[in-house]
């Protein structure tokens, strides 16, 4: 079991039962939600700390509002990309990242936009 999926599992275990209790979050993306994207993108201490700091922040002292996580992510390089013999087919596009202040904001794509790559 890769340990991202030992805290990816309890969370969306979470966001399950969750579905069935009112919307409270002031967050958007949810807290839940937010979490599972660290925990994804970044390592796990790095994304248990952000994630922990998120939900301190889910309160009445705080506004909420729009906050998408902030990644860390190092882009292929084209050359390899353009050498690879592989076939791709058709992908499912997850989550975009959006270039912020050296960093990415992981956004979801809501409607799983497929692609076709053709090599």
């Amino acid at each position: 079991m890769k340990t991202k999926n030992f805290f990816i599992i309890p969370i969306k275990g979470y966001q399950y039962i969750s579905k069935m209790l009112p919307a409270n979050c002031r967050y958007y993306p949810t807290c839940s939600e937010y979490a599972k994207w660290q925990f994804e993108f970044n390592s796990p201490p790095k994304a248990l700390l952000a994630s922990t700091t998120r939900i301190l922040r889910c309160n009445q002292l705080f506004a909420g509002g729009i906050d998408y996580p902030l990644v860390d992510f190092s882009p292929p390089c084209v050359l390899s990309l353009a050498n690879s013999k592989a076939n791709y087919g058709k992908i499912t596009i997850r989550y975009w990242l959006v270039p912020h202040n050296n960093k990415y904001l992981v956004i979801k794509d809501f409607d799983g936009t497929n692609i076709t790559l053709t090599t």
